[in-house]
């Protein structure tokens, strides 16, 4: 009988900010493994239901949402990006704001939600390997992960992290209303009932406060690459 080939995946969960999705693409892409940007799945289903003119409270109306809404990742004309098609529609721009970030927290505390892209998520399993970025991959999604890191760091450097990012793209916000808003967002998704933040019991902690990005891939890297 010929054995079953085990697809290895690491997982690089962590809040807000804490960098996971650079990380996460710069170790794929130098792994040669597939990616996994859970948090897509979660904000493209948050814009479908807002652009239903869904109330995001409403349970059963959302989770039907969650059950319909296609969602494909596309590789830009260039090949340096990921477009995110939703229903169709090139959604990508739209997914990176901070509203379509509150609104994929309050959808994620969902269990019906949650359920609904569980089979998508591990769909994502294939061969050469996957890396899977997001809050609960290592816990829920991918509990037989080989490799598991959990990144962080300080509320206020993800948020400077944040402002950043948002200025060079022309948007008005501030430092303190950003800060105030990723403190609300990690204590909602560290108290909710399922699948809440938290590194699996065996995943490795990396604290990326101050950290140069090339030192944050070496250090995941090693995970994989002892």
């Amino acid at each position: 009988m010929t054995r079953a080939v085990v697809v290895p995946v690491l997982t690089i969960d962590g809040p807000s900010g804490s960098g996971k999705g650079t990380v996460s693409r710069l170790v794929a892409e130098r792994l040669g493994w597939r990616l996994l940007d859970s948090g897509a799945l979660y904000r493209a289903v948050g814009y479908a239901a807002g652009a239903a003119g869904l109330d995001l409270s409403d349970v059963d109306a959302v989770t039907r949402c969650a059950e319909s809404t296609r969602i494909r990742f596309q590789p830009s004309v260039d090949g340096q990006d990921t477009r995110v098609l939703v229903n169709g529609h090139d959604a990508t721009d739209e997914l990176r704001t901070e509203t379509a970030g509150a609104a994929a927290s309050a959808i994620a505390s969902i269990p019906s939600v949650r359920q609904a892209l569980v089979d998508l998520q591990l769909g994502f399993r294939k061969a050469p390997g996957l890396v899977a970025d997001g809050r609960d991959m290592g816990t829920v999604i991918f509990p037989d992960a080989a490799y598991k890191v959990f990144l962080t760091a300080s509320a206020a450097e993800r948020a400077k992290r944040r402002y950043k990012q948002l200025k060079e793209k022309g948007l008005s916000v501030t430092l303190s209303g950003l800060q105030r808003e990723i403190e609300a967002r990690d204590a909602r998704d560290a108290s909710r009932a399922v699948a809440p933040l938290k590194p699996a019991a065996d995943a490795v902690l990396v604290d990326t406060t101050g950290m140069p990005i090339d030192e944050v891939v070496a250090n995941v890297f090693a995970v994989v690459r002892p």
